[in-house]
């Protein structure tokens, strides 16, 4: 039976301009991935886009420079990574108030927000003392495993 679902899904993409499809039906989980189309391109196309790689080098290392600067500004800045993949939620239910807020000062251990997981709400608290300089994420947004959710001014 699952044989012919697999043939089934693999029929599908290869009908459709999917690059992949993934299905979960009762704890199984079937992942299917195609190549992208290689395109192809005339040699003149490619020769006018050479011309421009220098230009795109010289903004690009125009950007480094100024990401540099803001870099050395926050050599304090402390980020607070999402251990897991899930929902972000910046306070313990829809009526209450955010766990913290930009500015706020915060100790190792405190609470700064809840990341759903699989139904399980695991609160993230924070491992230095500081203030909030920055919330990177929304209230009730997907987010990454590692993804930065805050930015703290570390007391240090």
């Amino acid at each position: 039976m699952w044989k012919d679902k697999i043939k089934e899904i693999i029929y599908m993409l290869e009908n459709s301009d999917v690059n992949e499809i993934e299905v979960r039906f009762w704890f199984k989980k079937i992942k299917v991935t195609k190549k992208p189309p290689v395109l192809n391109v005339d040699s003149a196309q490619l020769s006018s886009e050479s011309q421009n790689i220098p230009i795109l080098v010289k903004q690009e290392s125009d950007k480094q420079d100024s990401e540099s600067i803001k870099d050395s500004k926050e050599v304090n800045l402390v980020e607070i990574k999402s251990p897991m993949p899930g929902t972000f939620y910046s306070s313990p239910d829809p009526d209450s108030a955010s766990f913290v807020n930009i500015g706020d000062n915060v100790n190792a251990g405190d609470t700064v927000c809840i990341v759903e997981a699989m139904k399980i709400m695991n609160e993230i608290q924070v491992e230095e003392s500081g203030i909030i300089e920055e919330v990177l994420v929304e209230n009730s947004s997907p987010v990454e495993f590692g993804q930065v959710l805050f930015k703290l001014n570390s007391s240090k």
